[in-house]
């Protein structure tokens, strides 16, 4: 996330923060940082995560 471009949670009105968030695909647990609403718990996932590392995980993981 840029440090010039802050993005507010829609629901709390709160300045979203990086934080260590936990994913899981295909019953495997995964971490990433990520913008995070600290009230909430809404996660942004950008289109270049989801684009990028994000589709290169689920698809090694669909491999195996």
């Amino acid at each position: 996330m840029a440090s010039d471009k802050k993005r507010i949670c829609n629901k709390c009105k709160c300045e979203l923060v990086e934080m260590e968030t936990q994913f899981t695909y295909l019953d495997k647990k995964f971490r990433h940082k990520v913008p995070r609403c600290p009230q909430c718990g809404q996660v942004f996932i950008s289109e270049d995560l989801a684009k990028g590392k994000m589709a290169q995980l689920e698809k090694t993981l669909e491999e195996k």
